[in-house]
């Protein structure tokens, strides 16, 4: 792993840190569920930007952090009883693609406007990004609940 990769995972890691902190403060946590929405957030930006710099898509690498997010508090949930779901959630909101969300909309916006230049290409570029947004979303759903529905049901 070279210098620059680090640098980077730690770049993301810490404000991943400082976003899901917000997030939890939003969501009106008390102070040590907090950290564990810090500690999540910086697991799960951290992950997926060693998986996007493995070549990973955005949506796979999204699955993964949230699957490692998931995992860990699935794994320390019966300390936090039923609100670790939510403590999981602030942690990956952070990897929400907003800038993807923020083309996808605005795309939308042009190609309804009255006789919009390149209609059919800003359409195309417009449902893209559209679907990224859904993918990513349903992969970090999926990412999240997989290892919650593991941890509470012995079966699997």
């Amino acid at each position: 792993m070279t210098p620059q990769i680090v640098v980077n995972v730690l770049h993301q890691a810490a404000f991943g840190a400082i976003a899901a902190w917000g997030f939890g403060v939003l969501f009106n946590f008390d102070w040590r569920s907090l950290i564990s929405c810090s500690a999540l957030g910086a697991l799960a930006l951290g992950v997926r930007t060693l998986a996007l710099a493995g070549g990973w898509s955005l949506e796979a690498a999204s699955f993964a952090a949230a699957l490692a997010a998931g995992a860990a508090v699935a794994l320390s949930s019966r300390q936090r009883g039923e609100g670790a779901d939510m403590i999981a959630l602030a942690g990956c909101i952070p990897m929400v693609p907003g800038a993807f969300f923020g083309k996808a909309i605005l795309g939308l916006f042009a190609v309804t406007g009255p006789a919009p230049p390149h209609a059919e290409e800003t359409a195309i570029f417009a449902i893209v990004a559209t679907t990224r947004v859904i993918l990513t979303l349903g992969a970090i759903g999926a990412g999240i609940a997989i290892p919650q529905q593991m941890a509470r049901h012995r079966g699997f």
